[in-house]
């Protein structure tokens, strides 16, 4: 009973959560908002029996994605988002696909709702078996995605920097008596002197 509880009360912190992250209009507080979607996901996770997927989801998603999206609000220094009156291709698409959506959850609820209880730890996916899939059987596709992410980021900074070669400078200004003829100007006194 309790852990139906604490299940429950999670996912109403996590819809509460996705439900804010709309309703905010700053960034920052939409950035903090998906962080306690992430947090309750992991916690729904840990409470399924999947140890592994809830390490993840707060190492990867609550943790470095997450301080990535709000680096970069700082650094963009986004404001407050202003409101607008909003679309009507959003409104004439948006409504019919939510009523389609739920139609749908509840129809699947009520049809496939009969399912049998297992277990805490009954299924397999451990952390063990992950890693021993993961770093054996499909050690060269986990290698290979490490190599893309890292060519990403690459492409990434090199998109983003702009070397001194290729930036423009101006040219450099020529010896200041060249330009103003600043050089002649002891001569011209001296000759005016002579008259």
């Amino acid at each position: 009973m309790l852990h139906l509880i604490l299940f429950l009360f999670f996912g109403a912190v996590c819809v509460a959560g996705a439900v804010n992250l709309l309703a905010q209009s700053h960034p920052i507080n939409s950035a903090l908002s998906l962080i306690v979607v992430m947090a309750s996901l992991a916690a729904e996770y840990l409470l399924l029996g999947a140890e592994f997927v809830a390490a993840v989801q707060v190492i990867v998603y609550a943790g470095a994605i997450m301080v990535l999206f709000v680096i970069t609000i700082m650094l963009l220094n986004a404001g407050a988002e202003e409101h607008t009156k909003g679309s009507r291709v959003a409104i004439l698409l948006g409504i019919p696909g939510v009523l389609i959506a739920a139609v749908l959850i509840c129809w699947t609820l009520v049809a496939r709702g009969h399912t049998i209880s297992v277990e805490i730890g009954a299924l397999p996916g451990g952390p063990v078996e992950i890693a021993k899939l993961l770093f054996h059987e499909f050690l060269l596709p986990f290698e290979i995605t490490s190599v893309l992410i890292l060519i990403a980021i690459m492409g990434a900074v090199v998109l983003a920097s702009r070397p001194e070669a290729i930036a423009h400078h101006p040219p450099k200004a020529e010896q200041p008596d060249q330009l103003t003829g600043r050089g002649d100007a002891p001569q011209l006194v001296a000759a005016g002197k002579e008259h």
